[in-house]
Parts: C-alpha cells; sequence; structure tokens
C-alpha cells in the first residue's frame, strides 16, 4: 500500500533530532507603583448608553460623518452570471429595485427607527414621532446617501444596511427648541472605573515598543501598532502641556457601538492629560485616534464618541472633562493636536468672554464705566 500511494515509509529510517528554539522573549507592562503615581489617570468603563429627547419635537443636524456610500462592497454583488448546462446565460442585476421610490425607503426607515430607536420598555414605539422621523430619514435620503456601482437606495431595506443608516440618522437627531440630547453612560456595574495602575501583563508582541517617560506615563511600556503611534507617544513627551498620557493597551478603555445590527467595542488608541488653562486640579482628558486609512467603520466610531460616549461621559462629572481628537497624518500631527488644543481652548474661553462683555454693555448703557476685560479674572467653569 505505501509503494502503491506512494507515502514514503523506511523502516531504516532514524530518528531526526529538532533542533531547540530559543523562547520568544517577553516584556513586562505594569504600572510602576509608586514612584509614577502622579502620572495615573483614571476613567469611566462605559457598558452602554440611555438617551432621553426632553423634546417631543426633534430635528436632525446632519455632518460628513452621516454621508454613507453604498457600494458593491458593502451590499454585495450587483451582477450574477447565471447559466445553465444549455441554453444563453442570463445576468442577473438588482436594475429592478432602481423604480423604488425614495419615499417608500424614507417609510421603512422611519419604522425601523420607531421600532429599535424611539420606544420604551412600558409603552412602546412612540408612535406620534413617525411624521418628524419620516421627514428626517426622506432628508437623510436626499442629502447624505452616496449609491456607487450598480447600487441603488433600495438596497437599505436589507437589515444590516437598514442598522447602520438608522444608527447614522440617530445621531444626528436633536430635540428642535434649542433643549440638548440627554445621553446618560451606563457603567459596568461591576467595575464602574478603569485605572492605568491595573496594568499589568506580559507581551511577546513583534509589534514597536515605546519606553515611556518617567515624568510622562504612569506604565513603563506603550505597546504601539504602528510607527505612527510610536511618533506620537514621542510628541506627547515633547509637548509642553501634556501632563500624562497612556497607552490603551491592556488598559480597558472602551466605547460601546452598534455597526449595521452588530454591536462592537471601539478601543481607542491614547489617553492624555493636559492643563488647558482650567488649572492643575482639573485637566482635560483628551482621547487621541491615530489613524491611517479611515473606512466606513472609522466615520461610525468617530460619531460615536461624539455623539454618544463623550457626552455621557462628561454628564457623569465624576471623572472630569473628556475630549476627543483624530489624527490622520503622521507628518501634521504636531499640527492636528494643537488645532485640538485650541478648539478646545476657545470652547472654554468664549461662553466667558460673551457674559463678560454683555456686563459691559450693560455697565454701559447704565451710565456705568465698562471693566478692562483683559484684566478680569477669569472663572473656572464647571465640569
Amino acid at each position: 500500500y505505501a509503494d502503491v500511494l506512494g507515502i514514503p515509509f523506511d523502516f531504516t529510517a532514524k530518528p531526526v533530532v529538532a533542533k531547540a528554539q530559543p523562547p520568544r522573549q517577553t516584556v513586562h507592562v505594569h504600572a510602576v507603583r509608586p514612584e509614577r503615581d502622579a502620572c495615573e489617570i483614571r476613567f469611566p468603563r462605559v457598558a452602554g448608553y440611555r438617551i432621553e429627547l426632553p423634546e417631543e419635537r426633534i430635528a436632525a443636524r446632519f455632518t460628513e460623518d452621516s454621508t454613507l456610500r453604498l457600494t458593491p462592497e458593502l451590499v454585495g454583488p450587483s451582477i450574477v452570471r447565471n447559466e445553465g448546462i444549455v441554453g444563453e446565460g442570463v445576468d442577473l442585476t438588482l436594475e429592478h429595485t432602481r423604480s423604488l421610490r425614495t419615499n417608500t425607503v424614507a417609510f421603512h426607515l422611519a419604522r425601523r427607527l420607531l421600532e429599535t430607536k424611539w420606544r420604551t420598555p412600558d409603552d412602546g414605539p412612540k408612535q406620534h414621532l413617525f411624521g418628524q422621523l419620516k421627514r428626517i430619514a426622506k432628508q437623510w435620503l436626499e442629502a447624505h446617501l452616496v449609491c456607487d456601482g450598480e447600487t441603488y437606495p433600495a438596497q437599505l431595506l436589507y437589515a444590516e444596511l437598514a442598522e447602520t443608516a438608522c444608527e447614522r440618522i440617530a445621531a444626528a437627531v436633536a430635540p428642535c427648541d434649542g433643549g440638548d440630547k440627554r445621553i446618560t453612560a451606563l457603567l459596568d456595574p461591576h467595575h464602574p472605573t478603569g485605572s492605568t495602575a491595573s496594568v499589568n501583563f506580559n507581551t511577546s508582541s513583534k509589534n514597536a515598543l515605546w519606553q515611556t517617560s518617567v515624568r510622562h506615563s504612569h506604565v513603563n511600556w506603550a505597546v504601539c501598532d504602528s510607527d505612527w503611534e510610536a511618533e506620537f507617544c514621542r510628541l506627547a513627551e515633547s509637548h509642553p502641556r501634556v501632563r500624562a498620557y497612556a497607552k490603551n493597551h491592556g488598559l480597558g478603555l472602551e466605547a460601546p457601538y452598534r455597526m449595521g445590527s452588530t454591536s462592537r467595542t471601539y478601543i481607542p488608541d491614547f489617553i492624555v492629560l493636559l492643563n488647558d488653562g482650567h488649572g492643575e486640579d482639573d485637566p482635560l482628558h483628551l482621547v487621541v485616534e491615530v489613524k491611517g486609512y479611515r473606512g466606513e467603520d472609522a466615520k461610525t466610531k468617530k460619531q460615536t464618541m461624539e455623539t454618544r460616549w463623550l457626552p455621557a461621559v462628561n454628564r457623569l462629572e465624576d471623572y472630569g472633562r473628556w475630549a476627543f481628537a483624530e489624527l490622520k497624518d503622521v507628518y501634521t500631527m504636531r499640527t492636528d493636536f494643537e488645532a485640538a488644543l485650541s478648539a478646545d481652548f476657545e470652547s472654554m474661553v468664549a461662553p466667558l468672554l460673551s457674559k463678560e462683555a454683555a456686563a459691559a454693555d450693560w455697565l454701559a448703557k447704565a451710565g456705568g464705566t465698562a471693566p478692562d476685560l483683559e484684566h478680569v479674572p477669569r472663572r473656572r467653569s464647571a465640569p
């Protein structure tokens, strides 16, 4: 049998001694305590969100990240060649879905929004919002849906794509009368607070390892997924406003989100503590994402951070102030980082300046003397 099947078999074969492989080099990544406890970073462990709309009139504020691009890669094959053993072959296409009206697609999207996004456990879907949601869905279809490669809006009736579209629409919906969309963070009931002090693991990863500065990081090593992230470590340690930073590897900072009908978890790259002018006791917690290629999932993650995670965490007030920055180009990383800091500083100072300007105008009308705004002490705002 061995000869027939061609199996090499020899009773006189000698055993082959395998060469001993050296063990892979491992690195112990841990928080250096108590020497670096001044650089500790605490954060909330968010397990979900609860969204409450205080007003019954709603409207949508769509942005660039609200746009969804339908492609054959996202939808699936749009042209299939069907040939039998005999007879002429036929091309099966999705051409018949082109005739489906926009109002019909908007109707189905509004119904799914009611069933999945605007319902209460006791009373069910809020049927009185259907007309407003249909108007918003039609507005989104006309301005923020792009169809490429023989795809059509009718493909949004597929459950997976319908859920993705509803996530984009729901993230842009807000009360119409100037009220804020109240988003509450649901923390992990067993472990609500995370900290860099809990980092303790061994790694034999071949990724880049950055030995952190004693003055800037509670953790001794940063396990970087790319050279871009190592470059950001160098930037963070050289920036004068950075008090501390940590690579989110084995740390536990996560942001739940939905991609289509699938629940996923977004793990950002870094947390940075910044002195943005509020004082040493109130630093800004900046969540940083170093991104090279930016696909549809990256848009959803960024949208989740800006419309879900950040408002919910900032409402807690127990974990300080939080912001998010996405750095897309290694060559302009420093410029983008400075722009994120400047934007946060302007948002902090603008309300104070408007209040002082209003006070000066009131004093001038009352016959008093307007104060010198350059020497008015800035009041510290609430988180």
